[in-house]
């Protein structure tokens, strides 16, 4: 088996992106998942999601606004209600785990992404399907490879895993993208 496996853990990447820093004040204006599971020699990218939410919150900060480029009339217009996304992940989620099987929710910092999504899923009134565990990549390499946590960067990772691709510059910061991209991570960091 491969590093990190033990057989009913399917890894969930997880990648959002949020109108500032906090739940509750600023709001979640997309998120996007990779399924990552064994096949019995190797980890490998499976199914995805996408949504961008309609706005529940007042806070939106420029800076995090720019970073996405999603307009707060573009998400009024297009998002979906947040208790529907978060209905529409956990159905999702439990829909690819086998009888046995466990998801674990991985971010590229995911403290960030965690706090997020579990803060909605209280919000939304749900059960959060990944319960309180997530792992988070940079940790993970910043563990496997014994290097410092300012050198877990994307860029650093790219370096050390010549096989990883990077988003296109027009994708960095779109959800699915950037998910997609850490399902990469995570399967390299596992399985090199």
């Amino acid at each position: 088996m491969g590093f990190g496996h033990d057989g009913k853990t399917v890894y969930f990447c997880v990648d959002l992106e949020a109108s500032g820093p906090v739940p509750g004040l600023f709001n979640m204006v997309s998120i996007a998942g990779v399924e990552v599971r064994w096949d019995g020699q190797k980890h490998v990218r499976g199914e995805t999601f996408y949504f961008e939410l309609a706005p529940d919150f007042p806070g939106f900060d420029p800076g995090a606004m720019k970073i996405h480029g999603l307009s707060e009339a573009h998400l009024r217009a297009n998002g979906k209600p947040g208790r529907e996304v978060m209905q529409a992940i956990a159905d999702w989620v439990k829909a690819r785990l086998k009888p046995g099987e466990r998801p674990l929710f991985v971010g590229h910092n995911a403290p960030f992404d965690w706090m997020y999504v579990a803060w909605y899923f209280a919000w939304a009134g749900m059960e959060n399907p990944f319960g309180y565990n997530a792992l988070d990549t940079k940790a993970l390499f910043m563990g496997k490879h014994r290097i410092f946590w300012k050198a877990t960067s994307k860029e650093n990772l790219l370096e050390t895993y010549r096989s990883l691709r990077a988003p296109r510059k027009e994708d960095e910061h779109n959800a699915l993208a950037d998910a997609v991209f850490q399902a990469d991570i995570l399967i390299a960091l596992l399985d090199q």
